[in-house]
């Protein structure tokens, strides 16, 4: 029987089967498009599955989520955002299978756990900085999920400084300063001509100066964030992937010096703060983790 996984991102599904030893093969990827949402989720869904009966699926979606509720609400889906039952869905496209569910950031936490940077810790917290930002805790050898699942969602950390409007609602989120959308966007604003985070990365390595500033801004939003949450959590080790994170030192300089400047307590001052060295398909290879069933790492 076959075993699934499936990553719901802000703007790609992705799938694959997953073996016994939780790796993911067969990957297949779809935009997510403005209507018939769950359609095409459902659709790659069987693909992946070619006929076959299946026992168990993983799933990982962006946040925020309702985990004992089965319901994923993520906020750069417009038709989920109100709440989509994923559990259910995937219950009845799949009856006989058992379905495992968690954010996507619990499910980056655990593949770092099995194979990244926070293999063989017993404390971190794992970050993805790509369309939002998203996170998963590590404490005491175990990936916490919270009340919700929602627990790691630190890209509703407020940072200083900027009062922008985050889509949640709130106002002077991390995500809504420094996600590649939000960079893309303000941007943007100061005439840059560009439309995607990745073309806003290419231009600043290049020297384009609104470029730039606007990874300067993005890089001391995430190191202030940063060090906030790993005074809260009592973290040694942080990990960053995603997309937009691969943005290089016009990012990265500015939030060490971010780090630097703020993460001033004893027992953060051998903080560590690292790239992600997983490929790309780390929050499916978490959610092939969930399907698996695998033992957590001790």
């Amino acid at each position: 029987m076959a075993v699934l996984a499936l990553d719901i991102g802000a703007t790609k599904f992705a799938a694959g089967r997953v073996g016994a030893d939780g790796r993911v093969s067969a990957v297949r990827r779809a935009p997510v498009p403005a209507d018939g949402v769950w359609e095409a989720c459902r659709a790659l869904l069987l693909e992946v599955a070619d006929g076959a009966p299946v026992a168990a699926v993983g799933i990982g979606s962006a946040g925020p989520v309702d985990v004992p509720a089965g319901v994923t609400g993520p906020l750069n889906i417009p038709q989920w955002r109100a709440g989509f039952p994923i559990v259910a869905a995937v219950d009845e496209l799949f009856p006989d299978a058992a379905v495992r569910f968690a954010i996507d950031g619990a499910c980056l936490a655990l593949a770092e756990q099995y194979s990244g940077a926070l293999r063989g810790l017993r404390n971190g917290l794992a970050m993805t900085v790509s369309s939002g930002i998203g996170g998963g805790i590590l404490v005491d050898g175990r990936v916490v999920l919270g009340r919700s699942g929602n627990a790691g969602h630190i890209g509703h950390i407020v940072v200083p400084e900027w009062d922008v409007p985050c889509a949640c609602g709130g106002v002077g989120c991390v995500e809504a300063v420094a996600s590649g959308i939000s960079s893309a966007r303000w941007a943007r604003e100061q005439g840059w001509r560009g439309g995607t985070g990745a073309e806003l990365a290419r231009d600043a390595r290049a020297g384009d100066q609104i470029a730039l500033a606007a990874l300067e801004r993005a890089g001391t939003a995430l190191g202030r964030a940063i060090s906030s949450a790993a005074a809260l959590l009592d973290v040694d080790t942080v990990v960053v992937g995603g997309g937009f994170a691969d943005s290089g030192e016009p990012l990265w300089a500015p939030m060490r010096a971010a780090l630097a400047r703020h993460a001033g307590l004893n027992f953060l001052r051998g903080l560590r703060v690292e790239q992600s060295r997983l490929a790309e398909g780390a929050t499916l290879r978490g959610a092939a983790i969930l399907a698996a069933g695998l033992p957590l790492p001790e």
